[in-house]
């Protein structure tokens, strides 16, 4: 006989094996997306320092590192991350923040989570000019990380049997491609409308470099 918790406010019924798994899983993956912002901010607060250190403008490697790092990774994750599980919280919180983390998890570290990254993301954009790649790379980087993560999310259920979030216990597997297949779309137009926001609040200073023939 299964143990299970008692009944949510919702009015589910949590199994205690579903309810360890899934929190373990959640933990992990919200620990490696939290290293994202610290990687950014870390290479931020290096530029400054080496440029204080060594006087000069600019420290092009770490510079392009940050630029390349902010457009293509820091900037459309944030957005996107809060987008979708907004969305999906507001539709069904059981999809995507079951009632049963409300125990587990604090409420300001759900927000730390999904909440505070969009406006930190959006000062960043008003605050310092970034300077764009080439569509080719920016897309291609993002690309790259996009199809990475799906596919961890895959091995992960591969090879424990559980999804990371329920929202995908959901649906079927071509319910599941076209869930990616938007979800794509979705972080794609974010890092464009991320792009226009740059050039809007700073013109062509800060426009891709063209090289030189």
């Amino acid at each position: 006989m299964e143990t299970r918790l008692p009944r949510a406010h919702s009015g589910h019924v949590y199994n205690v094996k579903y309810v360890c798994e899934i929190t373990c899983e959640l933990s992990v993956e919200w620990g490696r997306r939290l290293v994202l912002q610290p990687i950014f901010y870390g290479v931020a607060f290096l530029e400054d320092v080496l440029k204080r250190i060594k006087e000069k403008k600019d420290v092009k490697f770490i510079t392009a590192f940050r630029y390349l790092l902010f457009t293509t990774l820091a900037f459309p994750v944030s957005a996107f991350v809060f987008l979708l599980f907004w969305i999906l919280f507001l539709y069904n919180r059981e999809l995507i923040y079951p009632k049963f983390l409300d125990v587990i998890f604090p409420a300001w570290l759900n927000h730390a989570m999904h909440t505070s990254i969009l406006p930190i993301s959006l000062a960043e954009v008003i605050l310092r000019p970034h300077r764009y790649p080439s569509k080719k790379t920016g897309l291609t980087v993002l690309t790259v990380a996009s199809f990475a993560y799906m596919g961890r999310v895959l091995w992960i259920y591969s090879e424990t049997g559980t999804w990371v979030y329920p929202v995908f216990a959901k649906l079927s597997p071509v319910g599941l491609a076209a869930f990616f297949s938007l979800s794509y779309i979705l972080i794609i137009g974010i890092y464009l409308l991320g792009e226009k926001l740059n050039h809007w609040k700073w013109g062509d200073m800060m426009l891709p470099k063209k090289k030189m023939k």
